[in-house]
């Protein structure tokens, strides 16, 4: 698939770091070092301006080694770029850690995934049909 992408940043574009990799990494496009204290938020942005083919939206997905190493996640995770967004790609981080956290230019920030979607045609009806799980939710399936 080939996606028309504009770069005002001073690094490469997102790419793939391997050959069976789903996302690509976006990185950090900063005048200065972004300080995130805990439990704050911010969007970070990218740089990146991209216009996706109708039918597929951007998934912006936290990075696992950011999430785990320092408790930096994507609030709104996944983040949805739509096809007929054309402003620049910005990355809401939050910190989830009890440390500060410095973000600098050039660090990969959170992954991006490209998805195919449909989108749905409601039909009102008065009843659904049965299932073995029926109303169970939140847990109900297993420990």
């Amino acid at each position: 698939m080939k996606i028309n992408i504009i770069n005002k940043s001073k690094h490469a574009l997102p790419h793939y770091e391997t050959k069976s990799s789903a996302g690509m990494d976006l990185k950090a496009n900063l005048e200065e070092d972004v300080v995130l204290k805990p439990l704050e938020r911010t969007i970070i942005k990218t740089g990146l301006y991209m216009a996706l083919p109708q039918g597929y939206e951007a998934q912006v997905r936290p990075r696992s080694g950011l999430a785990i190493k320092n408790g930096i996640s994507v609030l709104n995770a996944p983040g949805t770029i739509d096809a007929d967004y054309r402003g620049e790609i910005g990355v809401i981080l939050v910190n989830l850690s009890n440390t500060n956290f410095t973000i600098k230019d050039g660090d990969r920030i959170a992954q991006m995934v490209i998805a195919k979607y449909k989108q749905a045609n409601w039909i009102e009806v008065k009843s659904l049909d049965k299932t073995k799980r029926g109303k169970g939710g939140f847990g109900s399936t297993g420990v």
